[in-house]
C-alpha cells in the first residue's frame, strides 16, 4: 500500500513538472509563474472558552471597537467572575480581583510577559488602552498555553493584552493610523500610530496618545429624604503614552519581539465625599517605563523555546496640602526597579504528550523618602525572586488533561543593616485540570480545576511606616472548580456557546490591615471563604448579506464570606464589596453602512464594610452604554467615526463607597488610516 502511495505521488510531480521539461529543450525560461483562482477554506472550530481546560474569555479587536472600549479595566468588566474596583472619576485607579482572591493572586500579562509592582502588587489596569490591542482575554486559573511563563503558571488567574502586528497592503511599506476622541468632562485625547516595514523580515510599530480631562461631573448626594446635585473636584488628569514594537524573523523562523514602553501622567484625586465635606487637596505623579524582548525558536518538531528578559522602572510623586503636616505639605516619593528573565523549555514527546519546564527569576529594588522624617531606621530593601514550574498536557482522544506544579521562593535584603531581615518565603503550588468531551460527535464538554496559589507579601505589606510587618506570611489560596460547556453550529447561526462553571475557594493566612495597641498593622488574621458559579453566553447569526447580530452575556453568583472567627459579631458576613450577583451582556449590530453595539453592567447589593448592616449597605445599579460606528473608504484611505454614549440612563452610583461615579457621557472619535 504505501509504494502504491509514493508512486501515485511520483507520477502527480512528474505530470506537475513536465511544462518546465519541455521549456528547457526549446531554450526559453526555465521558470514560469500562473496565476490560478482564490480559494478561500473554512472551517467551524470549536470556541477557545469551550474547548479548554479552564475557563477563558475573550474580546476580540472588532468586538472592542463596536462596543466603544476605551481601556482594558472597561473591557475585563465584560467578563464573569471578575471584579473591577474603580475608584472614580477618569483618572482614577483600577484593579482587578477573580473569584474575590484580590488583586494581588492575579498576573497581568502583555504581549507574553509579566507587569508587576512588587511595592504595592496590584496592577492600574486602567491606565492601558485598547486602541492598539488585537485582543484581551481572561484565563480564570492560569492560561492554555503550554509556553507560557512560570509566574503565569504560578497565578490563580490570568489577564492578558495582545498588541496588533503591522499589517501592509500589497505595494506599501508603511501605514498611519491618526486619530482625536473628545467628549463630556473636558476629556480630549489625540493618538497617532505609524507602522514601517524595515524589511522583509522586519516590522516597526511606533504609537503615542495623550489624554486630558478636567474631570468635573455632576452626582446625585443622598442626604435621607433630600437631594441635591453636586459636582466632583480635583479630578483631572494629565497622561501621555508612547509605545514602540519590533517584529524580527529570522531565517530559521525563530522570532524576536521588542517592545519599550512609556507611560507618565500627573492627575488629582479626588478623595472620599461624605455628605457635603468634599475636601481634596492631594496630587499624584507617576511615570513607569518597560523595555522587553521574546524570543521565540523551534528547534525541531518536537523542541521549541521561549526567553524573556524585561527592565522595568517605575517612579511615584504624591503631594497632600494641610495644616497637619510640617511646613503644610507631605511629599512621598517612591522609586522601584526590576530586572526580570524567564525562560521555557516545550518537549513535545509524542503526539497528545507535552512537557514544559519554565524558570523566571526576577529583581526589584525600592527607594523612598516616607522615612526622612521619623525616628527609625530606612529599610530600602531588595528582593531576590525565583519562580520554577514544571507542566504536562496530555491529550487522548476526547480527554485533555494539564497539570503543574510550581515552585516560588522570595529571598529579601536590606541595604541598611541595621533593620531587621524577614524570612525568606518558598512554596510549592501545584495544579490539575481536565476537559472531557462527553460526545464524538457533539461539542458539549466537562471540565474541572484543582489548583493552589499564594501571594508574597508586598513592599508595603512588609515596611509601609509603622503598618508594616516583616511577620507576615505568605497568602494562601486553594481554588476548586467544576463545569459544563456546550457548543452548537445550526443554518445561519455561526456559533452558539454555553459555559457554566461552579467554584469554590479558601483563602488562608489572608493578609489585610487590623487594629493592633493604637496604631494599624498588616496581620496574617482573615480567613475566607468564595462559593460561587459563572455562566457565559454567546451567538453570532448571519441575517442575510452584510448583515449580522452578535450577542453575549456573563452573570456570576457568588457568596463570598468571613471565616475567621466564629465568637466574632462579623462571621459568616460578607466580604467588602463582594455582591451576591452581578453580570453584563452586549449586543452588536453590524450593517453595510453602520455598526450598532449596546452593552450593560450590573452589580447586586452589596456592603462597604465587614459589618452587614443597613447603614454600610450599597445598593445594584445598572450602567448602560451605546455606540455608533460607520466607516468611510476612500481612494487611498479610511476614516472610521465612532459616537458614544456611556451610562445612558444616567444612573447614580459607587464601586467604592463616597467614591461617586461618572453620569451620563458622551464622546465622539474619528480616526484615520491611511
Amino acid at each position: 500500500m504505501m509504494n502504491r502511495y509514493r508512486f501515485i505521488m511520483l507520477l502527480a510531480f512528474s505530470v506537475a513538472i513536465m511544462p518546465d521539461v519541455h521549456a528547457e529543450k526549446d531554450g526559453s525560461d526555465s521558470l514560469r509563474s500562473y496565476a490560478i483562482t482564490e480559494v478561500s477554506v473554512t472551517a467551524k472550530g470549536i470556541d477557545r472558552n469551550v474547548g479548554a481546560t479552564r475557563g477563558v474569555q475573550q474580546l476580540s479587536k472588532q468586538d472592542l471597537l463596536n462596543l466603544g472600549i476605551d481601556n482594558v479595566a472597561d473591557a475585563v468588566k465584560r467578563f464573569a467572575g471578575v471584579s473591577v474596583k474603580d475608584y472614580g472619576g477618569i483618572g482614577g485607579m483600577k484593579t482587578v480581583s477573580i473569584h474575590n482572591l484580590g488583586a494581588h493572586h492575579t498576573a497581568v500579562c502583555y504581549d507574553g510577559i509579566t507587569v508587576s509592582n512588587t511595592q504595592a502588587g496590584q496592577i492600574d489596569i486602567g491606565r492601558y488602552n485598547t486602541e492598539n490591542l488585537q485582543m484581551v482575554a481572561l484565563s480564570v486559573g492560569g492560561e492554555d498555553d503550554l509556553m507560557q511563563s512560570a509566574r503565569q503558571y504560578a497565578a490563580a488567574g490570568v489577564i492578558s493584552m495582545v498588541t496588533e502586528r503591522p499589517q501592509f497592503e500589497i505595494g506599501r511599506c508603511y501605514a498611519l493610523k491618526a486619530g482625536v476622541q473628545v467628549g463630556s468632562f473636558g476629556l480630549v485625547t489625540p493618538s497617532l500610530r505609524w507602522w514601517q516595514k524595515m524589511g522583509d523580515r522586519t516590522s516597526l510599530s511606533l504609537s503615542g496618545k495623550m489624554m486630558r480631562a478636567d474631570g468635573v461631573y455632576p452626582y446625585t448626594l443622598h442626604n435621607g429624604k433630600m437631594k441635591t446635585r453636586e459636582h466632583r473636584y480635583n479630578s483631572a488628569i494629565n497622561a501621555w503614552q508612547g509605545e514602540a514594537d519590533v517584529y524580527h524573523q529570522f531565517k530559521d523562523s525563530s522570532e524576536l519581539n521588542m517592545k519599550a514602553y512609556w507611560y507618565y501622567s500627573k492627575r488629582e484625586l479626588p478623595g472620599v465625599v461624605i455628605l457635603y465635606a468634599n475636601p481634596s487637596d492631594e496630587k499624584m505623579w507617576d511615570e513607569d517605563f518597560f523595555a522587553q524582548a521574546l524570543y521565540s525558536k523551534c528547534f525541531s518538531k518536537h523542541l521549541e523555546m521561549k526567553l524573556r528578559m524585561k527592565f522595568t522602572h517605575s517612579w511615584n510623586q504624591y503631594k497632600d496640602w494641610g495644616s497637619q503636616y510640617p511646613g503644610g505639605v507631605q511629599t512621598d516619593i517612591d522609586r522601584q526597579n526590576e530586572y526580570y528573565v524567564g525562560g521555557t523549555l516545550g518537549w513535545h514527546i509524542v503526539k497528545g504528550l507535552d512537557l514544559a519546564f519554565a524558570q523566571d527569576v526576577s529583581f526589584n529594588e525600592l527607594k523612598n523618602n516616607v522615612y526622612v522624617n521619623v525616628s527609625y531606621d530606612v529599610p530600602n530593601p531588595q528582593r531576590w525572586t525565583s519562580t520554577t514550574a514544571l507542566a504536562l498536557k496530555w491529550r487522548w482522544n476526547r480527554l485533555k488533561v494539564d497539570g503543574n506544579v510550581a515552585y516560588l521562593c522570595a529571598m529579601e535584603h536590606m541595604r541598611n543593616a541595621n533593620v531587621e531581615k524577614p524570612d525568606d518565603k518558598k512554596k510549592f503550588t501545584p495544579s490539575l485540570s481536565f476537559n472531557y468531551r462527553l460526545f464524538e460527535n457533539y461539542a458539549l464538554y466537562v471540565r474541572a480545576m484543582v489548583k493552589n496559589t499564594f501571594r508574597i507579601p508586598t513592599f508595603n505589606d512588609l515596611y509601609y511606616r509603622r503598618l508594616g510587618n516583616i511577620n507576615l506570611r505568605p497568602e494562601l489560596a486553594h481554588e476548586y472548580s467544576a463545569g459544563l460547556t456546550w457548543e452548537m453550529h445550526a443554518g445561519k447561526m455561526k456559533y452558539f456557546t454555553v459555559t457554566a462553571d461552579g467554584y469554590y475557594n479558601n483563602v488562608i493566612d489572608k493578609i489585610v490591615a487590623f487594629p493592633s495597641a493604637y496604631v494599624w498593622r498588616m496581620l496574617n488574621y482573615g480567613k475566607a471563604e468564595i462559593v460561587g458559579m459563572d455562566v457565559t453566553f454567546g451567538t453570532q447569526i448571519d441575517l442575510c448579506d452584510g448583515f449580522d447580530v452578535k450577542a453575549s452575556a456573563a452573570a456570576t453568583w457568588q457568596r463570598a464570606v468571613d471565616k475567621t472567627n466564629k465568637d466574632s459579631q462579623i462571621y459568616n458576613n460578607l466580604l467588602p464589596y463582594t455582591p451576591r450577583v452581578s453580570g453584563n451582556g452586549s449586543l452588536i449590530l453590524t450593517m453595510p453602512w453602520l455598526s450598532v453595539g449596546y452593552s450593560v453592567l450590573m452589580q447586586g447589593r452589596r456592603y462597604s464594610a465587614e459589618q452587614n448592616t443597613i447603614e454600610y449597605r450599597m445598593p445594584a445599579f445598572w450602567e448602560h452604554s451605546l455606540s455608533v460606528q460607520r466607516t468611510f473608504k476612500m481612494k487611498a484611505c479610511q476614516l472610521d467615526v465612532q459616537a458614544k454614549c456611556t451610562n445612558l440612563l444616567d444612573a447614580q452610583y459607587e464601586i467604592i463607597h463616597y467614591y461617586p461615579m461618572p453620569g451620563r457621557q458622551f464622546s465622539v472619535s474619528v480616526v484615520v488610516k491611511y
